[in-house]
Parts: C-alpha cells; sequence; structure tokens
C-alpha cells in the first residue's frame, strides 16, 4: 500500500512540485495545507504516514506546528523544508524531533531518499 503524505508549504507552486515528485514515486497525497495551523488540523484528519513541512509560514510556523502535532502524535514522521541559510532553523526543527529536512529548490532523488529514510 503507498505511504500516504500530507504537504505543508504556504506557497501552492511548491506544494505542487512536492506532489508531482511523490505521486511519481507510488506516494499517496492525502491533503495539503498552507500553514501550520492548517496542518495540525489536516494532520488531525488524515493521520498521514508522513509530513513534509515548510518552516517559515504565516500564521504558525512550521516548527511550531511540529512541536503541536508531536505532543499529541509523538510517532509522528515530519521532515522539514527549508530555503538555504536557515541552519539555526534546521537545528530547531530536528530537536523538536523532526526526521529530517529538504533545501528548496527541491531535488527529487534528495527528497524521495528523506522520505524513504524517515518511514525507515
Amino acid at each position: 500500500m503507498a505511504s500516504r503524505v500530507l504537504i505543508v508549504d504556504d506557497a501552492a507552486f511548491m506544494r505542487m512540485m512536492i506532489k508531482d515528485i511523490l505521486t511519481k514515486n507510488g506516494f499517496e497525497v492525502v491533503g495539503e495545507a498552507q500553514d501550520g495551523q492548517q496542518a495540525i488540523e489536516k494532520f488531525n484528519e488524515t493521520k498521514p504516514d508522513l509530513v513534509t513541512m515548510d518552516i517559515t509560514m504565516p500564521e504558525k510556523d512550521g516548527i511550531t506546528a511540529l512541536k503541536e502535532i508531536k505532543q499529541t502524535h509523538p510517532d509522528a514522521k515530519i521532515i522539514m523544508c527549508s530555503a538555504m541559510g536557515q541552519q539555526a532553523m534546521v537545528i530547531d526543527a530536528i530537536q523538536a524531533g523532526a526526521k529530517d529536512f529538504i533545501v528548496k529548490p527541491f531535488q527529487a532523488d534528495r527528497v524521495i531518499e528523506a522520505i524513504q529514510k524517515a518511514l525507515g
């Protein structure tokens, strides 16, 4: 059965890029969210196997959303997405329980590698 993924990014074109990479590689995209608050709601609704989460978003950022999801779902598998030069945030995210991080612009093989590693 295909692994179910929730994509969180405030940029629609970024969500589309990730969705494209995932569907071409046999993953099922079960939801999309454009900010941290939506991410939490969609996570609870869809119970995905994995989440790709942007760090910088309006309303609620990715690290705050990550922490809130991990509080109620400690086993949640979340991969952070960040632009270059956000090292401090990436370290925060890993300490908060993120499985990995991928850097924008996305390289398809790196995205798939991170996801397969996170899913174990």
